[in-house]
Parts: structure tokens; C-alpha cells; sequence
């Protein structure tokens, strides 16, 4: 029995989402755009009013408005944004538990074992269709498919409001005609590596010799071939299955360059703290810390170090990525900062050293929960940690 796999991707996510809470940009060319003044002055999303004049994601907002000189620009709400996710997802979860995520706006669902008691899949597919339309104010395209890689393709093939279906018997026919660029995990790089050999549609993939794009891709050749064929057997994960997070970090692009130590300590704390929290949020500690830093001349790089012990507080996370600075300072100023912690493993799990030093630990720690169960309860600046504390 072949496996029933919806790819359900919502429409222009971030602007009709603004849309809602500002009918006026309704019908008109808008997009939600970084702040000029933070240096954040790029196209985010955009609407398809605003897509017909060329102007694309990435784009600075001088050569979108270049493209488009009626354009609205709006500044993102992430927290709207995650809402929606939300609720989106819930939305999921009344037919399936058998959903993964792929990005905000963005879901697999296996829905085989729902057949019977929701309808087929095009049917599961256009009635979570009209209850995104009806309870969340936005629309969304749906991919019907046996795999995950033909679902999402499904779902790119046409926008606004529709399902459509890519069958076993039928797949050549629909998904070998496009373009190879559209197939999942084909970015630019492959894109032009796959031109250079007269490789320009999903069909020419599929017809090249797997030894081929292995010798030229690697293991992305094969899985490529595998794609292309109908042969993806990748399963959609679990609603709630923990996900396999390698790494939580946090980056920003300071409003000015910054030239001291205390500039640097600041920004670093604040990164630290994000970190701090997510980390307790999915309940990690980590052993490795890694900074980027990148100058006010585009130079960046990365380096990391070693936690004496596993852990996740504030302190000790910005002690580290402190440090971390001051021994490979750029010479130039700095434009942009992140914190990572990497090496993560299940709170509990690791075995902290005795007495003094874990009672340290235990104490920074229950200090940092406390401060998360106020920003929780009553907003982020309701209560601020100092950072020369450290």
C-alpha cells in the first residue's frame, strides 16, 4: 500500500499574515522588510502583488523599490508569526500525529493511516485547505503525494488555495518536465554543477547514470537519483517526538559598529541569555560553545571552546564566548555577533562535579529559571540581568 504524504505550505505566510492585521495592504504591493535603520534593510517576504514586478527575497529594500515604486514595506512580528505556526499545526494534529515541521509555514503530514476515518488524501488535503481559509484568515497550497520530496513539489506547482496530486503511476509525466532547480535540496551550487553537464530537468536527473552524480555529487548524487525516481522513503516525523536539535544559537547585527569591550560584553550577554533559555525550554546542556564574528568589512569566522563542566547557565555561557573573543579579536570593528552551544546532551544525563562547583551550578541555574518564569509571566523587560555580574 503506497503511503498517503501531504506537503501543506501556507501562502505568502509572513505578509498575509500582516494583511490581516492591516486590510489596507490588501491588493496592493507589499512586503515585510528589516528595519533600514537596525541595517537590516532586506526583502523578508513579499506578496504577489509585489512578486509580479520581480522583486524578490533578499532584495535591499533601495532595489525592491526600484522594482516596485508603489511598494508598502511593513516590519516583521515574529510573534504573530509563531502563533499562526501554531495554530497551524493544530489545525494538523486533529488528522494525523504525523507532522514535520519545515520551517514556520511549512509541514509533512502522513496521514495513511487517516484514510478511513477522514476521506483520501485529496479530500484530507482540501479540507484542511478551508479550515486554514476559515479559522485562520490565509491560505494555503497542498501537495498530495507517496513521498515527501513529491508532496512538497506538489505544493510549489501551483499557489493560492490548491491541492494537487503527484501519483505513483503518474509522476513522470508531472514532476520530469520542471526544472531541476525546483527539486528539494537543489540549490544554487548543484543547480549550476548539473547545468554544466546539460542536466537541466528533473527527467535528465533521472535518467543519469547514478555512478555518475555519485562520482560528481557524492551521496547527494544518489539521493538526488532516488528523488527523481520516486524512491524517497524518508518518514514524517512524530508531532511529538523531541527533534533532533544538534545545536541552539542566536546571532545579531548590532544598529552600529561596535569598537569596545563593553559593546562587545553587552551584545555577547544578550545573545547568551537567548541561548540560556532555550536551552532549559528543551531541556539541553552543552558542552561546546561557538562564537561568529564578522567585522565591519564582511570578514567572518568561527570559533569555539570547551565548558569545564556541561552546563547551561548565563555566567558560564558568556564567560566562554567572552573569551572566546578576546582571543581571536578582529582588528576591525565589529558588525555582527553569535552564540552557539553545541555538543548537547539531555539535562540529567551528565554527571557535574561535586560539591563546590556543582553547587554553583545549581544556584546560577535555579537563578536563571526564576528570571525566565518572570519574563514568561510578565514580559521581557519586567526583570534584567546585569552583566558585569559576570
Amino acid at each position: 500500500m503506497d503511503r498517503v504524504i501531504l506537503h501543506s505550505d501556507m501562502n505568502n505566510f509572513y505578509a498575509s499574515v500582516e494583511s490581516l492585521y492591516h486590510p489596507e495592504y490588501r491588493g496592493r504591493p507589499m512586503a515585510v522588510a528589516g528595519d533600514p535603520e537596525q541595517r537590516h534593510g532586506i526583502v523578508l517576504a513579499k506578496n504577489y502583488e509585489t512578486k509580479a514586478f520581480g522583486v524578490q527575497t533578499g532584495d535591499p529594500l533601495w532595489f525592491a523599490k526600484q522594482k516596485c515604486p508603489d511598494i508598502i514595506f511593513a516590519p516583521p512580528h515574529y510573534d504573530k508569526y509563531l502563533r499562526f505556526s501554531q495554530m497551524e499545526k493544530e489545525i494538523y494534529s486533529d488528522y494525523t500525529d504525523q507532522v514535520e515541521p519545515f520551517g514556520l509555514d511549512e509541514c509533512w503530514l502522513d496521514v495513511t493511516g487517516s484514510t478511513n476515518l477522514f476521506g483520501s488524501g485529496k479530500t484530507i488535503a482540501d479540507t484542511l485547505r478551508e479550515r486554514i481559509k476559515k479559522e485562520l484568515g490565509i491560505t494555503a497550497s497542498v501537495g498530495v503525494s507517496f513521498n515527501k520530496v513529491f508532496a512538497k513539489l506538489g505544493s510549489d506547482l501551483k499557489k493560492t488555495d490548491a491541492t494537487i496530486m503527484i501519483l505513483p503511476d503518474q509522476f513522470r509525466e508531472t514532476v520530469w518536465p520542471l526544472p531541476v532547480s525546483e527539486l528539494l535540496y537543489v540549490g544554487k551550487a548543484t543547480h549550476q554543477k548539473l547545468r554544466k553537464y546539460g542536466i537541466r530537468t528533473i527527467g535528465d536527473l533521472a535518467l543519469t547514470d547514478v555512478r555518475f552524480l555519485e562520482q560528481v555529487l557524492g551521496k547527494n548524487g544518489v539521493m538526488l537519483w532516488q528523488f527523481t525516481n520516486g524512491l524517497d522513503q524518508s518518514p514524517v516525523s512524530n508531532i511529538g517526538a523531541k527533534s533532533m536539535i544538534k545545536s541552539i544559537g542566536n546571532s545579531t547585527t548590532a544598529p552600529r559598529d561596535l569598537v569596545s569591550d563593553d559593546d562587545v560584553k553587552i551584545t555577547l550577554f544578550v545573545l547568551c541569555e537567548s541561548v540560556s533559555a532555550r536551552m532549559r525550554e528543551y531541556d539541553f546542556v552543552c558542552r561546546t560553545v561557538q562564537i561568529g564574528i564578522r567585522d565591519n568589512v564582511l570578514c567572518s569566522y568561527e570559533r569555539q571552546g570547551t565548558m569545564t563542566y556541561p552546563n547551561r547557565t548565563v555566567k558560564d555561557l558568556f564567560d566562554q564566548s567572552f573569551s572566546l573573543f578576546q582571543l581571536h579579536r578582529p582588528k576591525k570593528p565589529v558588525r555582527s555577533l553569535s552564540v552557539r552551544a553545541c555538543q548537547l546532551s539531555v539535562m540529567g544525563n551528565e554527571q557535574l562535579s561535586l560539591f563546590p562547583e556543582e553547587f554553583k551550578l545549581q544556584k546560577l541555574e535555579r537563578m536563571d529559571k526564576a528570571v525566565d518564569t518572570l519574563r514568561e509571566r510578565y514580559g521581557y523587560f519586567s526583570v534584567q540581568l546585569l552583566f558585569i555580574r559576570c
